[in-house]
C-alpha cells in the first residue's frame, strides 16, 4: 500500500487493522501490529472480524437471490478480503456497487482498485450526509433509485454516535419497495467477554475511532419502517449461518456482532 498522499503511516486506522485481521494487504506495519496485539489479548479477534465479512457475502448473495442487481456499501473501509463487486460480478456480472466512505484514503485505494472495474465506483461522504451520498454523481450513473436497491449498513453505524435510526430512515424514504437494509453492529459490553472488552477499548485508543455499543433491542429498532426477515437481529455468525461455520463456532460462543436484514415492504412515511 502507497503510504503517499499525506497518510500518516504511524496512526493506525480502523479500516486497515480490519483489513489486516481478515489476512489482507492493503494496510501497514501499524496496523498489522496492533492487530497482532488484539489477537493475542482476544484470539478470536479474528474469527469476529471474518464472521463479520461472511455475513456480508450471505446478506449480499441472498439479496441477489432475489433479484437485486445494485447495491450502496455505507462505511465500506478498504476493499479487502470478500470484496462485494466481487460478489455481485460473481453472480451478475451486470450489477452494480457504490462504496461510501468518508476517509479519503479508503476511498482513494478503492478507487486504484476499481479502476477498469464496470459498474462500481468509490464516492468520499459522511454516511450522515445522505443528500450527499444519493446525488453524488457516481450514485446517479450507477444507482437507480425507482428500483430495489441492497442498502448494506455493515459493522459502521457503532461509529455512529447520534441517532443512527434517522440515516436509515433517510435512506428509506429515497429507497424504491422491494429494496432491502442490512445491519450489522457491535453488541454491549455486558455481552461481550472481559477479552473482547479489552480489544474493543485498545482499537478505539490506538485507530481515535469513537465506538457506540447498542443493544439487541437497539439494534432491532434501527430497522423501523422495514420488514425485519427471519431469523431477526442475531449474532452475526448465527445469521443464516453456514453450515460448516456452525460446527466451526460450536465450542467458542456466539460472535459479540449484531445483525439482520429487513425489506422494505410499505411505503415510507416521511
Amino acid at each position: 500500500m502507497d503510504a503517499s498522499s499525506g497518510v500518516d503511516p504511524n496512526r493506525a486506522s480502523a479500516a486497515r487493522v480490519y483489513d489486516a485481521l481478515l489476512g489482507g494487504s492493503a494496510n501497514f506495519e501499524v496496523d498489522r501490529e496492533l492487530a497482532a496485539r488484539m489477537l493475542g489479548a482476544e484470539p478470536q479477534a479474528g474469527r469476529f472480524a471474518r464472521a463479520n465479512r461472511s455475513f456480508l457475502r450471505r446478506a449480499v448473495q441472498g439479496m441477489l437471490d432475489e433479484g437485486i442487481d445494485q447495491f450502496v456499501d455505507l462505511g465500506s473501509g478498504l476493499p479487502t478480503v470478500g470484496n462485494v463487486h466481487e460478489i455481485v460480478h460473481a453472480t451478475d456480472p451486470g450489477g452494480r456497487v457504490v462504496y461510501v466512505d468518508v476517509d479519503p484514503v479508503a476511498v482513494g485505494y478503492s478507487r486504484y482498485l476499481l479502476a477498469g472495474v464496470d459498474g462500481a465506483a468509490a464516492v468520499q461522504a459522511d454516511i450522515r450526509d445522505v443528500g450527499s451520498i444519493l446525488e453524488d454523481a457516481e450514485t446517479r450513473r450507477l444507482i437507480d433509485l425507482s428500483r430495489p436497491v441492497g442498502l448494506l449498513a455493515v459493522a459502521v453505524l457503532h461509529f455512529v454516535e447520534n441517532d443512527p435510526a434517522a440515516i436509515l430512515a433517510r435512506f428509506r424514504v429515497a429507497a424504491a419497495l422491494g429494496s432491502y437494509l442490512v445491519v450489522s453492529h457491535l453488541t454491549t459490553p455486558a455481552q461481550m467477554s472481559r477479552q473482547a472488552v479489552g480489544v474493543v477499548q485498545r482499537y478505539r485508543e490506538s485507530t481515535g475511532s469513537p465506538l457506540t455499543f447498542r443493544t439487541h433491542d437497539q439494534v432491532v429498532d434501527l430497522f423501523a419502517g422495514w420488514d425485519l426477515l427471519p431469523p431477526g437481529v442475531v449474532p452475526v455468525d448465527r445469521w443464516w449461518p453456514d453450515p460448516a461455520d456452525l460446527e466451526e463456532a460450536a465450542d467458542l460462543g456466539p460472535v459479540p456482532i449484531w445483525a439482520g436484514m429487513g425489506r422494505l415492504t410499505s411505503p415510507a412515511r416521511t
